[in-house]
């Protein structure tokens, strides 16, 4: 870890140190609501030695008998809030994500450790399935439940796992996520509600006789993200700040 990048919180309590919050990545035995077990591995992503940490996660893969390793990500993409979130399935099980593919062809994109871990199995002959949601560009940095739910009911159905309570809180989340993005939509300027509906416009033609989850946006003519960012400060302040 580069504590200094990310720097760990600890805790003050009037006159001395109290609590320190160790970050940590770990691997849980944990069960889904029928007793079915699973593997987690959550934590922060390493700073270093990246080919040393996807080799230890081989390792648990190949001596725990893992038949299926699953990730999953936010990209943003020119999609509007107001649409179905899209998914982009990828490694080498993507049939167990019916009704979606891949919308690039090529592209080189700054790498992660949990893609770096995704293609050592992949060499390694290891069932990988990766889920990527499109996450509207303009609220990228917010948190965005829709996506989180949307990749949750992929993952579920795909390895059929049953997380209700996980999905109860999501839509929960979700809801009061998109009722304020709305509210700040209404109170947001002419620029604000054009992107939107440009965006919208742009979705459903470019839809068309496809499934709307496998859509990248085309350029068209409306305001860009920088251009509109101000006007989602406050709604991003108040996101990070709820959180």
């Amino acid at each position: 870890m580069d504590y200094r990048a990310r720097r760990p919180l600890l805790t003050f309590k009037r006159d001395r140190w109290s609590d320190y919050e160790e970050p940590a990545i770990e691997v849980r035995l944990v069960q889904d609501a029928t007793g079915a077990p699973f593997l987690l591995l959550s934590g922060p992503e390493p700073d270093v030695e990246w080919e040393r940490f996807a080799a230890a996660v081989k390792q648990i893969v190949e001596r725990l008998g893992v038949r299926l390793s699953v990730n999953f990500h936010g990209i943003p993409m020119g999609v509007p809030h107001t649409r179905p979130v899209g998914l982009t399935p990828h490694g080498n099980r993507t049939d167990l994500v019916p009704g979606h593919r891949s919308p690039f062809e090529e592209a080189q994109v700054p790498g992660s450790a949990e893609s770096l871990i995704e293609y050592r199995l992949l060499q390694a002959g290891h069932d990988v399935l990766g889920v990527a949601a499109h996450v509207p560009h303009y609220i990228a940095r917010s948190p965005y439940p829709d996506a989180a739910l949307t990749v949750l009911e992929a993952i579920t159905a795909a390895t059929g796992l049953v997380l209700p309570g996980i999905a109860h809180a999501l839509r929960s989340d979700a809801h009061r996520t998109q009722t304020e993005i709305d509210r700040q939509i209404r109170e947001g300027d002419d620029d604000l509600t054009a992107l939107v509906e440009g965006l919208e416009h742009q979705y459903d033609a470019v839809a068309g006789a496809e499934t709307r989850g496998n859509m990248l946006a085309e350029p068209v003519d409306i305001p860009s993200a920088d251009e509109i960012g101000k006007e989602f400060e406050r709604f991003l302040a108040e996101r990070e700040g709820d959180t």
